[in-house]
């Protein structure tokens, strides 16, 4: 039933979604027959749906180069994580022969992150994130594969190598989005809660970072809240930068999709109590509309300028004055159909529901028609667990 009312919300949503539903069960076939790339692809679908659709943008090789890759750093953080991956781990020999599969440049691209990730991980695995240079521990659990990915993409021939810089802002934004919306997730984790908030901001407002999930500590859990995502959005012009320096359709839209989602997700957590009490998270129509929509560099920059007047409607902030301009400054504005800010709904809610009906039905039929796949990836995206 929350489907059908969000639907009955947001009609524009209906068709993109369906195209995504399709999108998901074309991904299941896309396995490959080999059994090592057929327990890479079938593992990297089970640790994260959303970046194994995603990944599906990206050609062949340089398709099997980013799964590994993704692999690989996850593997990794088994070991610095709480997580459990006792299947990848006890299987790994599989990653490890698909691996050397791979052409130099990329093996070269991914031992080379993947050591460096390592050691930087081991600094903090018995420390806390105390300063907002501290907060580099999201360097290297994601700055660096901003960078792993920038050579990944230049190994292939598609793309110069981009700067360190603006590699590494293109990973934060999104690791930063990920722990803001995480916090009560992270908090709450069994044996011993993940505090990746940096000291020098929520001390400001608080004695004790847990202290920011109780009631009584509503005010200032939001004022910490706006201030961690105003950290998060001064990444937002490097990472602009990246994007409109990209030449390839394929990395572009593999690139672009999260990170309209993290920012997205940043509009939804700013001033939102529910990011101390939940999950806050994109609704699936919308994170089918971006999936679906974005295609191009005005696609882009319309979904920021969008997000940015929901946070700007929200708290007047310099910072999103700075993320409009280059926006509005960018020229392709009115090249791009906004999908953000919310119109009257162009169809009569019984017409959808008919709609509705009739899809689900027809899906039924489909699944019931064809083979059961290894793997049951038939699941909706997940709005903003990305890279």
């Amino acid at each position: 039933m929350g489907s059908l009312r969000a639907i009955l919300r947001h009609p524009d949503d209906l068709y993109p979604m369906v195209k995504l539903k399709l999108a998901v069960r074309s991904a299941e076939k896309q396995i490959p027959a080999e059994p090592h790339w057929a327990f890479c692809y079938s593992m990297l679908h089970k640790v994260s749906r959303s970046f194994g659709l995603v990944i599906q943008q990206l050609d062949t090789d340089l398709r099997d180069a980013v799964c590994i890759f993704y692999l690989v750093l996850r593997a990794l953080d088994t070991v610095g994580g709480t997580k459990d991956y006792k299947v990848l781990m006890d299987e790994f020999h599989h990653v490890s022969t698909a691996f050397l599969q791979l052409g130099r440049g990329y093996q070269e691209a991914i031992e080379d992150i993947t050591m460096r990730m390592g050691a930087g991980m081991a600094k903090f695995i018995c420390k806390e994130v105390e300063t907002v240079d501290d907060y580099e521990y999201c360097h290297y659990v994601a700055g660096l594969v901003g960078l792993g990915l920038s050579k990944l993409f230049h190994a292939s021939g598609k793309e110069d190598l981009a700067s360190d810089v603006i590699s590494n802002s293109m990973g934060l934004f999104l690791q930063k989005t990920n722990i803001i919306r995480d916090y009560l997730e992270d908090i709450n984790e069994i044996p011993k809660s993940r505090m990746f908030w940096p000291r020098q901001i929520w001390s400001k407002y608080v004695n004790k970072l847990e202290d920011l999930k109780y009631e009584e500590n509503s005010v200032k859990a939001v004022q910490c809240l706006n201030d961690m995502v105003t950290n998060a959005l001064t990444h937002v012009e490097d990472c602009l930068k990246y994007m409109s320096d990209l030449r390839d359709p394929a990395i572009f839209r593999f690139c672009a999709i999260p990170q309209i989602m993290a920012i997205g997700t940043l509009a939804l957590c700013y001033n939102n109590i529910q990011v101390f009490r939940g999950v806050v998270k994109m609704r699936r129509g919308l994170t089918a509309k971006v999936i679906d929509r974005t295609k191009t560099i005005s696609d882009v920059y319309g979904a920021f300028y969008d997000f940015s007047r929901m946070l700007k409607s929200k708290k007047d902030k310099e910072s999103l004055e700075t993320i409009l301009k280059l926006c509005r400054d960018s020229g392709t504005l009115n090249q791009r159909k906004s999908y953000i800010i919310q119109s009257k709904p162009q169809y009569s809610p019984t017409l959808i529901v008919v709609i509705f009906i009739i899809l689900a039905i027809l899906l039924a039929y489909l699944s019931a028609a064809r083979p059961v796949n290894m793997i049951g990836i038939s699941d909706n995206l997940e709005s903003s667990n990305q890279l």
